[in-house]
């Protein structure tokens, strides 16, 4: 029987395949920060990945106290702290892409100073390098991720950094039974240093990824963020659909067709903490509930 009335045709939008990959590449970075991770809840230390077995074969090597140990499993949070804070004005500078970049080679730079370990002070100071180049796959990751993806992948894309944080932990266990049969002396520093090589190889990956679509818009590159758009959508249609939404967020008039345009104001977080601690209704609800995923955490 026909249904009388408008017809309702519902068409499935097909994933963008170079998107997924650019996105999964992006969330690698999230690995690296599950294989070192830890949780802290108030003044106690959670250790999971390959800190939950590198910690007892690196006090029986270093002859450290309990207070070392747990100073050297919690520092990563304060560090972590300072890379997500700075992570965000780096990438409006330079790029989404560039700041991934970034934060692989801190995150090297502190698994080769753990690697070496030739004492407490340096293997502290490598794990406090490592904790900055944590907080910055903890901001970028996302970000990338979803200014990368169509709005009807977002969801799916957006949660490829979680993803790839549980695998990254599940490799640390699997780094703590290999390398735990090697001597102590080298198996802890195995465990440790093993991380810089998946750093060097984002890095090498990223540089052939695309620049997030939102940061190219936001300089004035409509020309360049529409060739990528072109890559990453469907259609011509979506494509340019896409491109004059971004216009409107960014405050570029939609029917500006010009390849590079002059951006009179660009944003770079005024107001945010305002916003933060005065916030608005709809702000409170989405605070509320991205504080309360992380105390979940």
């Amino acid at each position: 029987m026909a249904e009388s009335g408008l017809e309702i045709e519902i068409k499935k939008e097909k994933k963008n395949k170079y998107a997924f990959a650019c996105s999964f590449i992006a969330s690698f970075i999230s690995i690296l920060m599950g294989y070192g991770d830890n949780r802290l809840f108030f003044l106690f230390n959670f250790n999971t990945g390959v800190m939950s077995g590198a910690m007892l074969l690196i006090q029986e090597d270093l002859k450290a106290s309990d207070m070392q140990i747990q100073v050297l499993a919690g520092i990563l949070n304060a560090c972590a702290l300072i890379g997500s804070l700075t992570a965000g004005r780096i990438s409006d500078l330079i790029g989404r892409r560039y700041t991934i970049i970034v934060g692989a080679v801190i995150f090297f730079v502190g698994s080769v100073l753990m690697g070496l370990g030739l004492n407490f002070a340096m293997l502290l100071s490598g794990r406090c390098v490592a904790g900055i180049g944590v907080g910055y796959a903890l901001m970028i990751a996302p970000v990338y991720s979803a200014e990368i993806s169509s709005t009807s992948s977002r969801g799916l894309l957006s949660s490829l950094p979680e993803i790839c944080i549980s695998f990254g932990i599940l490799s640390g266990y699997l780094a703590n039974f290999v390398f735990g049969k090697l001597p102590l002396v080298y198996g802890w520093r195995a465990m440790l240093g093993v991380a810089a090589i998946p750093s060097i190889a984002l890095a090498a990956s990223v540089v052939m990824m695309p620049e997030s679509l939102r940061w190219l818009v936001m300089q004035g590159r409509i020309k360049d963020a529409r060739g990528i758009l072109l890559r990453i959508s469907n259609s011509e249609e979506e494509a340019e659909r896409r491109l004059g939404e971004i216009k409107v967020t960014v405050g570029i008039d939609k029917a500006c067709s010009g390849d590079v345009v002059e951006v009179e104001s660009k944003h770079h977080g005024e107001g945010v903490w305002r916003e933060i601690l005065h916030p608005t209704p709809a702000v409170r609800r989405v605070l509320i509930a991205t504080v309360g995923i992380h105390c979940e955490k």
